[in-house]
């Protein structure tokens, strides 16, 4: 972009945007919104970062953003790990759509529906405690990392700790999502009934698009009912004992409770939002023995924790549901060489023992002071996971590196946070990375689970796709954003 070009587009946006503060062209600013919070890929700079606040200043960005041929980048919570909200060197000037203020509630989420609409910003965590504060017996399951945004996790196709129980943001957690199209169209996917079987299912189009095809400024999401939990965790000779363990008891602890009630509509009602279906096995991790020894050191949980290959259980339901599940889990545990077994049941301990669990990283990070974590992720069938964590943990030792291990084991995702401290050990984390993604591929898995393609995993999608799927997948882009303005060089293969 011209000189002069730049000056009547900023000159354009100031018109349109009445509110100094919602433009910038502050050096730190066009810096920090082109970077994620992990460390492993750098950004350049945007030209300018818009912040907006509703659907139509989206709106107005993009038919300015078309008409002097300027990229868009949308920013939420940049909670992405494969550097999806970046600018790109070769781009010469761009726009970063900062969304982080659109946090507002389009509904009040209603029991009777188990729903709740809410703008791209809305942070999961924070939706989930408004509905606690407001006495809704409902909650947004997906749980990724904390301070994640709706709009992220729905452009990313992320999913979390509870997947096993609940599935993924791909599955049918998302109803609809309203998106800017790059022409500045602005569409709904469908309306807000539970079931559709009208046309194309178009809000899968965007989960997972990583902001190629549309900016998503609002989507209503599924709620389901919050139950009672607590926490068993056990520890295992190895890894393959822990994963034929944890699938002999989701496989034998998938048990449905219902009642009788009179009234057909107050029976749905209180069967959806009260009793449920019960699948009381919400989740299961897997953490080795260095991932233990920093939740050890640097948790608050007054927990003697064994050094060694650990999976941790979380049960929902009723108290006597709990109970007989976590026997179930114990019994199968102590068939392959578990040990160790302890059932937390009392809310506030079990809120802090998971809080250590997902804080354990930063506590790595004071072990080893003066290194970064490289994070990553793959995910291949349950029974191949084994194979996959003793083929990563020879490439880490083949380097010397140190990584905890640990994932989602119930549903085979895997998860690496790699230290390094110079760029030397950065090329060797990158070594085993790609030793990870390609064994990974080669179990019939997927060189992602839940991060995202962004940049840092595109040049994988051929191999693990196709050339047909990639193809389909492109051409698809260029018929909704032919300029190629929308998040340009990310997911898609060079």
């Amino acid at each position: 972009m011209s000189t002069d070009d730049f000056q009547l587009l900023f000159e354009e946006l100031q018109t349109a945007f009445v509110n100094p503060e919602s433009l910038s062209t502050d050096a730190l600013d066009l810096h920090a919104f082109s970077q994620s919070k992990y460390p492993q890929f750098t950004g350049a700079p945007h030209a300018i970062v818009v912040h907006v606040n509703s659907t139509e200043d989206v709106v107005k960005v993009v038919r300015l953003a078309s008409k002097y041929r300027v990229p868009v980048v949308p920013y939420t919570a940049v909670a992405c790990v494969e550097c999806i909200c970046r600018s790109l060197e070769t781009i010469s000037g761009s726009f970063c759509r900062a969304a982080h203020q659109l946090v507002q509630f389009a509904d009040v989420p209603l029991e009777e529906d188990s729903h709740a609409i809410c703008e791209a910003g809305v942070v999961w965590n924070k939706l989930n405690d408004l509905l606690k504060s407001k006495g809704i017996p409902l909650f947004f399951p997906l749980d990724p990392g904390i301070g994640a945004t709706i709009g992220g996790m729905i452009s990313q196709g992320c999913s979390g700790t509870n997947a096993v129980r609940y599935g993924t943001a791909r599955g049918e957690l998302v109803l609809n999502v309203t998106a800017v199209l790059p022409s500045g169209e602005v569409i709904k996917t469908r309306n807000i009934a539970r079931k559709c079987a009208a046309g194309f299912d178009l809000t899968k189009l965007f989960i997972g698009a990583e902001g190629t095809l549309g900016i998503i400024t609002e989507a209503t999401i599924r709620l389901m009912p919050r139950l009672p939990t607590s926490v068993a965790v056990v520890s295992f000779p190895d890894v393959q004992s822990a994963t034929q363990a944890v699938t002999e008891a989701l496989n034998h602890g998938a048990a449905i409770r219902k009642r009788c009630i009179r009234s057909i509509v107050s029976a749905i009602v209180e069967l959806l939002i009260i009793l449920s279906p019960v699948l009381v096995t919400e989740c299961a991790e897997l953490v080795d023995d260095l991932y233990i020894r920093a939740v050890k050191n640097y948790g608050t949980y007054p927990m003697k924790w064994v050094e060694a290959d650990t999976v941790l259980f979380k049960f929902q339901g009723s108290e006597t549901v709990r109970a007989d599940t976590s026997r179930l889990v114990e019994n199968v545990s102590n068939k392959y060489g578990g040990y160790g077994y302890m059932h937390i049941t009392k809310e506030d301990e079990v809120d802090l023992l998971w809080s250590d669990r997902k804080n354990a990283l930063f506590g790595l990070l004071q072990m080893y002071p003066g290194s970064k974590g490289f994070i990553t992720d793959v995910c291949v069938p349950v029974s191949k996971l084994p194979d996959l964590i003793v083929a990563t943990k020879h490439e880490l030792a083949s380097r010397n590196l140190v990584s905890p291990l640990g994932g989602h084991v119930g549903d085979g995702n895997f998860h690496c946070f790699i230290m390094y401290r110079n760029e030397e050990e950065l090329a060797l984390v990158r070594e085993v990375v790609d030793a990870m993604i390609q064994k990974a591929i080669a179990l019939d898995g997927t060189c992602t689970g839940e991060h995202g393609v962004g940049l840092g995993k595109k040049e994988y999608l051929v191999r693990e796709l196709g050339e047909g799927t990639v193809s389909l997948m492109k051409a698809i882009k260029a018929t909704i954003d032919p300029l190629n303005l929308f998040n340009p060089g990310k997911l898609y293969p060079d």
